[in-house]
């Protein structure tokens, strides 16, 4: 079956994840209501995400939305389980989905850091230019201005024969 996911929402009560979808064989917008089962506000959301996206009775539905929109939309359904208002909910996203740069990277254990990772490497996607874009320019030279004398660094300026 042929379908374009248009939009990807949650249900509270009861719990369930509704896709708006359009059927390109028929041209016609469609609503498919997903039913949330054995969720609770101690479950993991990556994993549920995970389990949703690849039912085999949803699978050919969820292929379009990604796995990052269903983690979110699986956090919102926790946090109301755990009694916090939208905005809670959403403020708490963020924090989990932004990334700080002063925050040292060496001192997460590796489910954070794989976390990390990959909101990294999906910014990197999202800002990346390709060739395709209308403002794609191949091989830049920017001239970088240089209002100060450049400080030179003890490291480089050792001799070899030091070692």
């Amino acid at each position: 079956m042929m379908c374009t996911a248009k939009k990807c929402g949650i249900r509270f009560q009861p719990p369930a994840i509704i896709l708006i979808y359009e059927n390109e064989m028929k041209g016609k917008s469609r609503q498919r209501i997903m039913p949330v089962r054995n969720f609770s506000k101690f479950s993991d959301c990556n994993k549920a995400a995970e389990q949703l996206k690849n039912n085999p009775r949803h699978k050919n539905y969820l292929e379009q939305v990604s796995l990052r929109q269903l983690e979110k939309l699986f956090s919102f359904l926790r946090g109301y389980l755990w009694g916090q208002s939208l905005a809670e909910t959403m403020e708490q996203i963020q924090r989990e989905t932004t990334i700080d740069p002063e925050e040292d990277l060496n001192k997460l254990d590796d489910k954070e850091l794989a976390k990390r990772k990959s909101i990294m490497d999906e910014l990197f996607e999202k800002n990346q230019k390709k060739k395709d874009d209308p403002n794609f320019v191949y091989d830049i030279e920017v001239e970088f201005p240089q209002d100060e004398q450049l400080q030179s660094c003890g490291w480089d300026t050792e001799s070899a024969d030091e070692f």
